[in-house]
């Protein structure tokens, strides 16, 4: 299934909860709004809106929050998303924190990956940035996914002020097959009061420590992080730099927010209600696809701040 462009979009983000058990200050800081249970998607509508998104030939789906293991049926919900005809990978994101546990189970069904959430290496800096001192949890948790066997990648965001966690967070690489991939802040949420780091900044960082890192052109997984590698590195260090270098042409994606509205573009507000679609006549629901995929805009506005339409915490847009 094409846009308008001529992109072709095979990957959806697909949230499956508001819900989460950190409140990270630039994503669900105290405070931010939570739905009704009745609002969310449930796991059969989901499903659904999965099937039909196979139908148009999106293949690839990414399990998304809030932190989706939070829900209950999580776990049972990624195996059935699995053994659905036609898709082809399911990945998961999570914080981590109840990850551990549940490895086996996870690597058991064929989870295609795991992406982990944290944002710095310190144990007082990631509880100043998420309101939780369980790093050591997270950091077992990092150790154990790599270990399943499950391909591993770890999504730190570059947050003003912890500079200083950019060449620990990436050591991580050094001792594991892992990915570690920085974010720049989106002004979106509370990400909008939130200074950040340029990708560029942090990459002067990461060379003073190594070097040699270097540009590598290897598909590493469905989104559009730029890839580096060390001869001192056993994974890779990764850029996602969406604010300072668009890569709005090669988009291939689109986002499911939890309450089912389906949104072809990160930034602005618009998209199309399916969870009014699933619940009044669910026959239609190829066609809205369709519609709202045509639909997605050329671009996203993240260096003009004032037009992003998208007002809604990232928790609930599915981050």
């Amino acid at each position: 299934m094409t846009d308008q462009f001529g992109r072709a979009i095979r990957y959806m983000r697909l949230s499956i909860t508001d819900r989460c058990n950190l409140r990270c200050r630039y994503c669900m800081p105290d405070g931010a709004a939570l739905c009704r249970h009745s609002d969310l998607l449930t796991y059969e509508e989901l499903l659904q809106v999965a099937e039909a998104a196979v139908g148009l030939g999106i293949t690839r789906f990414k399990v998304t929050g809030g932190e989706p293991l939070v829900r209950r049926g999580c776990v049972e919900f990624l195996g059935r998303m699995k053994s659905l005809p036609g898709v082809e990978q399911v990945t998961l994101t999570t914080n981590g924190l109840l990850l551990e546990p549940l490895l086996p189970r996870l690597a058991a069904m064929g989870l295609d990956g795991v992406n982990i959430s944290v944002d710095a290496a310190d144990p007082a800096v990631y509880a100043a940035i998420t309101g939780s001192d369980r790093l050591d949890a997270v950091l077992r948790a990092i150790r154990a996914s790599v270990g399943s066997g499950i391909k591993t990648k770890l999504n730190c965001v570059l947050l003003e002020g912890c500079e200083g966690q950019i060449v620990p967070l990436a050591r991580l690489a050094a001792g594991l097959a892992v990915d570690v991939r920085f974010i720049e802040v989106m002004p979106i949420g509370a990400g909008a009061a939130s200074a950040g780091v340029s990708s560029e900044a942090a990459l002067d960082i990461l060379r003073a420590e190594w070097p040699d890192l270097h540009g590598v052109e290897e598909e590493r997984g469905n989104g559009p992080a730029r890839y580096y590698a060390g001869a001192r590195l056993l994974g890779r260090v990764g850029m996602i730099d969406a604010v300072s270098h668009s890569f709005c042409r090669g988009c291939n994606r689109v986002r499911l927010t939890s309450t089912g509205w389906l949104k072809p573009c990160l930034c602005y507000g618009e998209g199309t209600d399916l969870r009014a679609v699933l619940r009044r006549s669910p026959e239609e629901l190829p066609a809205a696809l369709r519609r709202t995929v045509w639909g997605k805009p050329r671009a996203h506005c993240f260096k003009e701040a004032a037009e992003v339409t998208e007002r809604n915490m990232m928790s609930g847009i599915g981050g």
